[in-house]
């Protein structure tokens, strides 16, 4: 089993992405029990829970593996818990996939959820001034979405990106997510509406960055043997996880650094450090990007999804803009991106939207994502970004 890399995908499920008010733990709860009910396990069958934490949330939240168990029922079952910013989700993937890959459980749940509070993130309370992130807040003012602006402007000195670009990811993004009934934002809107809509960080407007939400996910996963004692056909597979960390020197500027000299003294790597992400978990999975069906990545900003286009290698650098413009990246293109509607439609569940895209990916390959289904669908990739090379991760699925 390990040795082959056989992880099934036995059960997705999530919990309706949007505002609500409530805790995080009902939306978990709400999540496994729907992935629960589409794998066809029973709860107290779940050998290991690996949670997804969500760190504004009390100390609930920090123990999240413990918090999911404890209220959908102690069972005994071991636990995890991680955090990694955008990445929590894929952490804790790769955490109940190397439990079953070891052998050392059969059947495995995954969960993340999260409450949010209104408009964009602050820093977490404390004084924390050893915490770069921290620091970044209260020494330079520089909110996500500063950051979100400083890439997006680095995309148009580079690479000749225009506002209408980035608008168009939002109108693209907007499209797909009218299918999704999980999305918090099912409208569609024009080029027009986005560049009318209030600068927040320049260039980028309101309709452009990805609000806060509530919202939940989870993934039952198994070994092939339990998927084949079941009956279960068709299966999905989590064929590749890529959680890997800069190599030095790290040339590219990180939130929340906001600056780097390592290419002073050493030349600059052959692969830069998204790319390297993704290398490894295409390396793994035994496939390249011309194999990618669809991709679910990580747009909190409409620039980010035009850097992880070339970032996961569908198009050479440089040329995000014209795999945009020429509508691949679209529903019935060559290469469907964030078909789920994307962060945009979402909202940004820390915990949750990792495990969310494979959910997607998963409903995908499978053809029952109706109204927004990738005709053909057989290889799909998610990416999220996050902190100090922690928090970014690529995941195959097939």
């Amino acid at each position: 089993m390990a040795s082959e890399r056989e992880v099934v995908v036995l059960g997705a499920g999530m919990h309706p992405w949007g505002k609500w008010g409530r805790s995080f733990i009902e939306y978990g709860v709400a999540a496994a029990r729907a992935a629960l009910d589409d794998a066809g396990v029973a709860w107290p069958e779940i050998q290991f829970v690996a949670g997804a934490d969500t760190i504004r949330n009390g100390y609930p939240g920090y123990v999240a593996g413990a918090t999911f168990s404890q209220a959908l029922g102690w069972t005994g079952a071991k636990i995890s818990s991680s955090y990694a910013a955008c990445a929590s989700g894929t952490q804790a993937i790769a955490s109940a996939r190397a439990q079953i890959l070891a052998g050392l459980c059969e059947v495995a749940l995954v969960v993340g959820a999260d409450t949010t509070p209104k408009g964009f993130f602050a820093p977490v309370g404390g004084e924390r001034r050893d915490d770069p992130d921290w620091l970044r807040f209260h020494l330079l003012g520089a909110t996500n979405p500063t950051y979100f602006g400083l890439y997006a402007r680095r995309r148009m000195a580079l690479h000749g990106a225009t506002d209408i670009d980035f608008a168009t990811v939002k109108v693209k993004n907007a499209a797909h997510g009218l299918g999704n009934p999980y999305a918090r934002y099912r409208k569609e809107t024009s080029v027009e509406e986005v560049l009318n809509s209030p600068m927040v960080a320049d260039p980028l407007r309101l309709l452009e960055i990805c609000a806060t939400s509530d919202g939940g996910a989870a993934l039952v996963l198994c070994s092939k043997e339990f998927a084949e004692r079941r009956g279960a056909t068709g299966q999905v597979r989590i064929a590749g996880i890529s959680t890997v960390t800069p190599s030095y020197p790290n040339t590219v500027i990180e939130m929340p650094n906001f600056a780097t000299d390592s290419s002073a003294v050493l030349p600059v790597p052959n692969e830069a450090f998204r790319h390297s992400i993704a290398h490894a978990a295409y390396e793994e999975a035994g496939v390249d990007p011309s194999d990618v069906s669809l991709a679910e990545v990580y747009d909190l900003s409409s620039a980010l999804e035009l850097d992880w286009y070339e970032d996961l290698g569908l198009c050479e650098v440089g040329e995000a803009e014209h795999l945009l413009r020429s509508g691949a990246s679209s529903l019935g293109g060559r290469i469907p991106v964030n078909a789920s509607g994307g962060l945009s439609s979402f909202g940004e569940a820390i915990p949750a939207q990792a495990i969310a895209q494979v959910c997607e990916l998963t409903w995908q390959l499978r053809g029952t994502a109706e109204g927004r289904q990738v005709e053909g669908a057989k290889v799909g990739v998610s990416a999220n970004q996050g902190l100090f090379g922690h928090g970014s991760s690529v995941v195959v699925v097939r």
